[in-house]
């Protein structure tokens, strides 16, 4: 092991303790509350929401960016772009909506909306997403204490996966709240070192600095270098994922009000832009300084280790470490939440607040072995395993979170019919492309393909078991009639600019944008009696609503 793997070691053992220990007294000292476990009593202030947010999201986009950058150039920084762009919608458009319904997860909604047995497939399909995005963001720090302690990459995943265990399973949300807030003092820590790192190899200016040395590769200063599909991709996931993102909500959620949720979540905003820049120049200068590694995540270690002090990349390696665990803490407890929480309440309506809490601790051991499981199948690329949690997640909710919120036509078993289209859809055209994580089956995203199917399966389902009728003249009508002719321009356009589209890989996109003008135009369209089965099963009406945890 060398000198700056011993700093590693012994400073990543020093801060998790801190992080279980201060998690458990900060737990002890707070009073239990109304929901205490899944949404901390709603007591954060906007800055302990903004620190959750930023480790949240920043942590997993600095993780992200570095690799892509270290590929891309200075392109990967519209990923950064797109997921700031997410933040900001999710502040503006649900944080007071969601509040006023007492919403703590995507599957709830669908629950409250669509009953049982919505809501356990969809409690399923979305903890068991969870694992992977929390798998892809440990592969990071895996990635460096592989380099400096030659651990296995699994293992190293797999030790994570015990530590958030114990850190998530005592107190909940709560822990999740003072580990994020350490979390963001550690990658503030970490992005002084890459400060550094930067200044002290190659430097900014000189005959071998940075500037000279991405002179003499040009296509690491061009923005589009990642490519227009990639990019365009980024954005649509991240705004469509925008009614999705059931881990900001739980935390948004557990502010003390809307507004504290709001300032959390715009201040998470603007923490974010240093570290997203810090990112981008880390990886374009790795690639410069030692190109042509086929692991990114494993050469930036191995550069950050040969610039600076062993104690000074130990330092920068836990700030890996919180990165990893700003990320995959927070999707391994809303995973549970899902499991245990609404899988829980769905095959048990009369469960109480103490056992679907210990549901919820128990989803949190097998979501830990769900974890190692898939660092043991799959360990070296963190993009296959984002996309394909984006592709079976996303694939499977839109439609019925869409509807939940703004079609009161929509049935249980449309819901159902499309949670399933969804995401057979989608895995079947990533299986069709080979599983890869950028070349798909006929140049389309299977995240797009997915979602279309979704949608589709809710519309036809719907209008084909609803008694409906066209809205009278009005003012409905006029924008029904509006979203149906812009769905039929994208149609022609997609037609017109087809060998563009396939070039640059974006006719999943124009699929999927016109199905959604679709989407729109009917629910804009459509109002009559809903269907025998709309709402929720009979039997969900006899119990309370599991929107907001009794107390």
């Amino acid at each position: 092991m060398t000198a700056a793997g011993l700093w590693t070691v012994a400073l990543a053992l020093v801060y998790t303790a801190l992080l279980v220990v201060g998690g458990r007294i900060m737990v002890r000292r707070q009073e239990t509350g109304k929901g205490g476990f899944f949404v901390g009593g709603r007591s954060f202030g906007p800055w302990t929401v903004a620190f959750c947010i930023t480790g949240l999201f920043s942590g997993s986009s600095y993780i992200a960016i570095v690799e892509l950058s270290y590929r891309t150039g200075i392109s990967a920084v519209w990923y950064g772009v797109a997921e700031t762009v997410q933040i900001l919608l999710i502040a503006l458009l649900l944080v007071k909506p969601l509040r006023e319904k007492l919403v703590v997860t995507v599957t709830g909604i669908i629950g409250d909306r669509f009953g049982r047995a919505a809501k356990a497939i969809g409690s399923v399909i979305t903890g068991l997403t969870f694992p992977m995005y929390s798998v892809a963001t440990t592969i990071a720090f895996a990635s460096a204490l592989h380099v400096v302690t030659d651990l296995s990459l699994p293992l190293s995943v797999a030790a994570t996966a015990v530590v958030l265990l114990v850190f998530l399973s005592g107190g909940g949300m709560r822990s999740v709240g003072f580990s994020q807030t350490m979390n963001v003092i550690m990658i503030g820590l970490m992005f002084l070192v890459g400060v550094w790192v930067l200044l002290a190899n190659p430097g900014f200016g000189g005959a071998d600095g940075l500037v000279a040395r991405a002179a003499e590769a040009p296509e690491m200063l061009d923005l589009s270098n990642a490519g227009v599909s990639l990019i365009v991709a980024w954005f649509g996931t991240f705004i469509i994922n925008v009614p999705l993102a059931q881990a900001a909500f739980q935390m948004s959620m557990s502010a003390r009000t809307p507004e504290d949720g709001q300032r959390g979540l715009y201040r998470a905003a603007v923490l974010g832009i240093p570290l997203i820049l810090l990112g981008v120049v880390i990886g374009v200068a790795a690639a410069l300084v030692q190109p042509g590694e086929a692991l990114p995540l494993v050469a930036i270690p191995e550069y950050i280790a040969s610039v600076v002090p062993p104690w000074a990349a130990g330092i920068f390696f836990v700030g890996l470490w919180a990165c990893a665990l700003g990320w995959a803490g927070p999707c391994q407890f809303s995973g549970a939440t899902s499991l245990g929480r609404d899988l829980g309440s769905a095959l048990n309506p009369a469960a109480s607040e103490r056992q679907l809490v210990r549901y919820t601790r128990v989803a949190l051991v097998g979501l830990t072995v769900v974890m190692v499981v898939f660092a043991l199948l799959r360990t070296e690329e963190s993009a296959w395993w984002n996309v394909m949690a984006w592709t079976l997640r996303n694939g499977a909710t839109l439609a019925p979170v869409l509807a939940a919120f703004f079609w009161p036509l929509a049935t249980r078993s449309a819901a159902l019919t499309a949670m399933l289209a969804g995401f057979g859809v989608g895995m079947s055209w990533y299986a069709a492309s080979g599983f890869h994580a950028t070349d798909f089956f006929l140049g389309m995203h299977p995240v797009w393909v997915g979602m279309t199917a979704n949608l589709l399966g809710m519309v036809l389902v719907s209008l084909a078991q609803s008694r409906w009728r066209l809205v009278a003249p009005g003012r409905e009508r006029q924008r029904g009639v509006t979203a149906i002719i812009a769905a039929g321009l994208i149609v022609v356009a997609a037609a017109a600019l087809w060998p563009w589209l396939v070039q640059f890989g974006l006719v999943g996109l124009a699929m999927l944008a016109a199905m959604i003008t679709v989407f729109v135009a009917v629910v804009l369209l459509t109002e009559g009696t809903p269907a025998p089965d709309a709402g929720p099963d009979p039997v969900d009406e006899a119990v309370p609503s599991r929107s907001e945890p009794a107390s």
